[in-house]
């Protein structure tokens, strides 16, 4: 058999395996605290930040903690390597990627906020055009 066409074919072969693997480490599924805890592999868990609760960065670890209420009420510690999002404290809901550990906090790699809209009106505003 020709070297080049083997050669060839290893190299198809090797990027479809890397695509597939790169296809299936970006395609997390969205979940609640419960189902991050069954699934041990990573997701995104979707919530809001508990104000009521610690958080913070710690410079040594170079983390920032915060607690995550999910739509059920349920809470969890969770451990982001590196500092808070932009726009953390205006956040109206918050997705962490990442996963449980056996310490049992979540230890996100990613943390995106969604904050609100200076595009949306104000519910006064609303009724006083109603």
């Amino acid at each position: 058999m020709n070297p080049k066409i083997v050669v060839s074919a290893i190299i198809v072969i090797a990027f479809v395996i890397f695509g597939s693997y790169s296809f299936m480490d970006s395609n997390l599924e969205y979940t609640d605290i419960a189902g991050a805890l069954k699934s041990h592999k990573k997701v995104q868990l979707k919530g809001e930040w508990n104000k009521d609760k610690a958080s913070g960065f710690s410079q040594e670890k170079a983390q920032f903690t915060f607690y995550l209420r999910d739509e059920k009420g349920e809470e969890c510690k969770v451990i982001l390597e590196g500092a808070a999002p932009n726009n953390f404290e205006l956040a109206t809901s918050v997705v962490a990627k990442g996963r449980f550990t056996d310490e049992g906090y979540f230890h996100a790699t990613e943390v995106l906020t969604k904050c609100p809209s200076k595009y949306e009106a104000k519910s006064e505003e609303v009724n006083k055009s109603s």
